[in-house]
């Protein structure tokens, strides 16, 4: 088959056991079943909020009743038990039998068309609501009826208790009669958003304009199931909802979000739907749509937690998890699948003994520069010694180490009161020098950049390049893949060394860079690239002042506060943040003073050769922005 790694877009995919054979049950896991809302998924509005490549689709598509039902059909397969499990604990199965029949409905182009009928707004809402119930109405029929499980005698709707006058509208409980009014209304509205001139008002269909309204109707859906009655929870997915105008996406989202609604909700969106104060987390940011947050609906955000460093550790789980379930598929690993961790080398590289002379060469010249005593230095060995004895590293690292506290102690030593004699040519920093973690990331990245020496490679590093995101990460893990495949062809060790692993990651982050195609696209390059040039500047400092380095620029809140919502820097952030080029840490405290860290995400802190290791960042002004954006 082909490389399961490449086919990620889960929407093309209409056979159920093909789809089946490359979903992974994490994601499902991480973002539903451990979810702070998980009682409230199937009564409340729910927006499921990600940057393309997240996953919204791929839980839409795995949600919906015909998988759910031929994954229970069949828990003998590998394959299925794992979903079985996973759907058990989002609450899509109950006692091993379905609990909620949801369908998905892409919210493509064609719903887009009807704001621009000669209709006022509520109109034009009404009939798209009403395509879109036809629709989720249709789709719950055939998903239910799915390679004929059960005849349509065999389905029934329930009403809610106050409704039941208003079941005629919607062609009553039987599924025969619901599908009848449902293609009565489709066909009706479709033909009044596809003419060529539309009608006018008077002139609309008579099943385009009568009342139509199952959302509000039906709480439950009841099947035949081996022989016994079956309840089901209705659930209708709108995915891509962000494709709607964005005022017709506020109407119909004021629309979905009444409470009184017993039938399901689920709103699949990008992030870049939403306002740029939103996005960029601005604290008071207020949506235009009158709801509130918690109490009218509920946000899901597929980037994880708040916490990053625990959000890391996840996405490390749920993407290698993914890669390994991938592996089996490929021929070449069908017989026994590796683990993707260990297809690449963790070993640390090392410098050619020509690099590691001319490093020493370079080290003894500065100190003869910087006019630093013998003594000084060797204290200053014995400090890098002590730590690459317990710290594991290698002659390269530490020759790289004492140069940065070589610079390190001529900066601190200009703070020091001279001696009454002037005969102390050797003062102690107040600050005294330390050898540690910080200082060996820094010397790895001053390799990197100096030398050539890898500084990105093993299965961490691939998972925190990623962004958080199932797509990039199944984009740097096919690559490497695709690199294994070659050796195995050709009858080498498949274990891919960091040297390999560095050119395959960085040119496939360079390329990700480089076809960027969203709106603004130009211009956010333009600004990661200013952010990635003046952080590699920093890094690069021979005394490494931020330790592993800077991935970030920071200004000050107040003055970030103070761009107007209209002005271009925050569209251009709004940009960047949704599809994954920047993050942005609002109120984040450093020396006494609060700010807002503009961070380059793993894709671009790899295409920099940057560290991904978070807080090293540095303060700017307004004015930088200014700049980046100049000629973009």
């Amino acid at each position: 088959m082909a490389n399961p790694f490449q086919r990620r877009a889960t929407e093309y995919i209409r056979d159920a056991e093909a789809f089946l054979s490359i979903v992974s049950p994490l994601p499902l896991t991480t973002f539903l079943a451990n979810s702070p809302h998980k009682d409230q998924l199937f009564s409340h509005p729910i927006r499921i909020i990600g940057s393309p490549g997240t996953g919204k689709t791929m839980l839409a598509t795995l949600a919906e009743f015909r998988m759910v039902e031929s994954i229970l059909r069949d828990q003998n397969s590998d394959t299925n038990k794992p979903l079985a499990r996973a759907l058990g604990d989002a609450g899509f199965v109950v006692d091993g039998r379905p609990h909620v029949a949801a369908v998905r409905i892409p919210m493509e182009s064609e719903y887009r068309d009807f704001w621009e009928l000669p209709y006022d707004e509520a109109v034009r809402t009404k009939l798209a609501f009403w395509l879109v119930q036809a629709r989720a109405m249709l789709g719950l029929i055939r998903g239910l009826t799915a390679r004929g499980t059960r005849a349509l005698d065999q389905i029934r709707f329930i009403p809610r208790a106050d409704f039941e006058t208003q079941v005629e509208q919607i062609g009553g409980l039987d599924a025969e009669g619901v599908r009848r009014r449902a293609l009565e209304v489709e066909r009706a509205i479709y033909s009044v958003g596809s003419g060529l001139v539309p009608p006018s008002l008077e002139e609309l269909p008579y099943e385009a304009t009568a009342p139509y309204a199952p959302f509000d109707v039906i709480q439950a859906v009841e099947i035949d199931w081996d022989g016994q009655p079956l309840e089901l929870r209705p659930l209708a997915m709108l995915d891509d909802i962000h494709d709607l105008h964005h005022a017709q996406l506020e109407a119909l989202f004021r629309t979905l979000s009444h409470r009184e609604m017993r039938f399901g909700r689920w709103m699949m969106m990008r992030l870049d739907a939403l306002s740029p104060g939103a996005v960029l987390r601005s604290p008071d940011s207020q949506p235009g749509h009158n709801r509130t947050q918690g109490r009218d609906f509920l946000d899901i955000h597929m980037q994880l937690d708040s916490d990053k460093g625990a959000a890391r550790k996840k996405f490390r789980r749920m993407a290698l998890g993914m890669a390994d379930l991938y592996l089996p598929m490929i021929p070449t690993f069908r017989n026994r699948p590796p683990p993707l961790r260990s297809l690449l080398s963790g070993a640390a590289p090392k410098l050619t003994d020509a690099q590691l002379r001319d490093l020493r060469e370079t080290t003894d010249k500065d100190q003869r520069r910087l006019e630093i005593t013998d003594e000084r230095r060797a204290s200053i060995d014995e400090l890098v010694a002590g730590y690459a004895k317990k710290g594991a590293v290698g002659d390269d690292v530490a020759v790289a180490m004492s140069r940065i506290l070589l610079h390190r102690y001529d900066k601190r030593r200009a703070n020091v009161t001279p001696s009454l004699f002037g005969d102390d040519d050797d003062p102690d920093p107040r600050n005294p020098l330390k050898a540690d973690a910080g200082v060996a990331h820094g010397a790895r990245v001053h390799l990197h950049h100096q030398f050539g020496r890898p500084f990105h490679f093993g299965a961490d590093d691939v998972c925190d390049a990623s962004n958080e995101n199932a797509e990039v990460f199944l984009g740097f893990a096919g690559a490497l893949v695709g690199e294994v495949e070659t050796r195995a062809v050709r009858r080498k060790p498949l274990e891919l060394d960091a040297k390999v692993q560095q050119a395959v990651l960085r040119d496939e982050a360079e390329r990700i860079i480089r076809e960027w195609a969203f709106p603004q696209a130009t211009r956010v390059r333009a600004l990661v690239r200013a952010i990635g040039r003046a952080c590699v500047d920093r890094t690069l400092e021979p005394n490494a002042p931020l330790d592993a380095g800077a991935n970030a620029i920071g200004i000050l809140e107040e003055e970030f506060k103070m761009l107007p919502s209209d002005d271009p820097i925050l569209l251009v952030l709004k940009h960047a943040v949704a599809s994954g080029a920047v993050t942005i840490e609002r109120d984040y405290g450093q020396g006494g003073k609060l700010w807002c860290l503009i961070e380059l995400t793993g894709t671009v802190a790899l295409a920099f050769g940057l560290t991904f290791v978070r807080g090293g960042f540095i303060p700017t002004k307004e004015s930088f922005f200014r700049e980046a954006l100049a000629d973009a």
